[in-house]
């Protein structure tokens, strides 16, 4: 695996995390962010042919 897909993997995870806490925290505009930012790197994952799994969010 090269260092692109290991790295946009890791940002999905930690982007997945940062999601869900802000939800349980009750932040609606870091929860649009954190969903914005997500929804972007699924995008660079998915024009670039990685494959990213199953959202946990």
């Amino acid at each position: 695996m090269d260092a692109f897909t290991t790295g946009l993997r890791q940002r999905i995870r930690a982007t997945e995390s940062d999601l869900t806490r802000a939800r349980d925290e009750g932040d609606d505009f870091l929860v649009e962010v954190e969903q914005a930012e997500l929804d972007d790197l699924r995008r660079l994952a998915a024009e670039h042919g990685v494959e990213v799994g199953a959202s946990r969010v």
